[in-house]
């Protein structure tokens, strides 16, 4: 976005014309070097270089907390990035957007109006096909998404959304809601062509697969909290609440997070010759007595003792005590 010019600057550039310092044809001062922009009034630009910057803060917050929701909820290493924040008219965003793709449509309540949150297929399909067991690949080719396709985008758009929440509230309290997904972006009409829209384009990165998310939030719906996207007040509340935000979304991401869990019922050694040896219906006699306690691993940590048993029909551990480090 060009630089807004001072009074004097003005005064300067009109006495540079005036004794032709400047080659209108170029829109060049050559002397200074600075380079002249034209200005184009059927789309002025809403917000000013410190308002973007505040959004690019507030999404970089976001990107740091999505890269945690999408390791946990993937078990891949996942890099989410500002690429870029810029103002562009609602047409220039859906021209510049692949058709097809996922455009999910959400309220930012309170503010009146809609906004986009955009997943390029390459990532859309790299999630769906990583929560379905798969390494992680897209296999996008073009096709509509099927309802249980549909259903898994809804869940992972909805949980995108509360980081939306998190990551603005050191602006301001809003309710982002799902209102409905579509992929053909010529349906999608939350604005009319000309309005200009604020786009964060976020680089992502799931395993080796690459590719970007882009946020569509028109400046009608922004223009309400305009005084509040400074630099000064972000910082002012960034300090405290962004890290809270970031360890609270860190420890819901693990709670949640699946590990294996083993026993130990016994050990002995014995002689190589023995194990080719073996035969249906041997007995290892362990050294270890009937009632005595077994280890209980976490991954691949001792981390308690227990007594085997039944709980039902299946075999089961009870608890008895926690390991600690050096008490044996």
């Amino acid at each position: 976005m060009a630089e807004v010019l001072s009074q004097e600057e003005i005064d300067a550039l009109l006495l540079a014309v005036e004794s032709g310092e400047v080659d209108l044809e170029s829109g060049a001062h050559v002397e200074s070097g600075r380079v002249i922009r034209n200005y184009d009034f059927r789309r002025p630009n809403k917000f000013s270089k410190d308002q973007l910057n505040t959004i690019e803060f507030i999404y970089e917050d976001f990107c740091r907390s999505l890269g945690t929701l999408f390791s946990g909820l993937l078990r891949t290493r996942v890099v989410a990035e500002v690429g870029s924040v810029d103002q562009f008219t609602y047409d220039e965003f859906l021209q510049a957007i692949p058709n097809p793709t996922i455009l999910n449509v959400f309220s930012f309540l309170p503010l009146e109006g809609k906004g986009i949150l955009e997943i390029n297929p390459i990532i859309s399909f790299s999630i769906i096909d990583r929560l379905f067991g798969g390494p992680g690949l897209s296999t996008f080719q073009g096709r509509p998404l099927t309802e249980i396709e549909k259903n898994v985008i809804e869940k992972t758009s909805e949980k995108i959304l509360v980081l939306f929440k998190d990551a603005w509230s050191v602006c301001y309290e809003i309710n982002p809601f799902l209102e409905v997904i579509e992929i053909n972006p010529q349906f999608t009409q939350v604005v009319s062509p000309t309005e200009m829209v604020v786009v964060i384009t976020i680089n992502i990165k799931i395993g080796e697969t690459e590719g970007l998310m882009n946020i569509c939030l028109p400046c009608l719906m922004l223009e309400p909290i305009a005084e509040k996207l400074n630099t000064r007040f972000w910082f002012a509340g960034a300090s405290g609440s962004s890290a809270k935000n970031y360890s609270q979304c860190l420890q819901q991401v693990v709670e949640k997070t699946e590990v294996p869990v083993s026993v130990v019922l016994g050990r002995e050694s014995i002689k190589i010759r023995e194990v080719l040896e073996l035969q249906t219906g041997d007995v290892i006699s362990l050294e270890k007595k009937k009632d005595s306690d077994v280890e209980v691993y976490v991954g691949s940590k001792l981390k308690f003792y227990g007594q085997a048993g039944w709980m039902g029909k299946n075999l089961a551990i009870k608890i008895s005590k926690v390991y600690r480090e050096g008490s044996d």
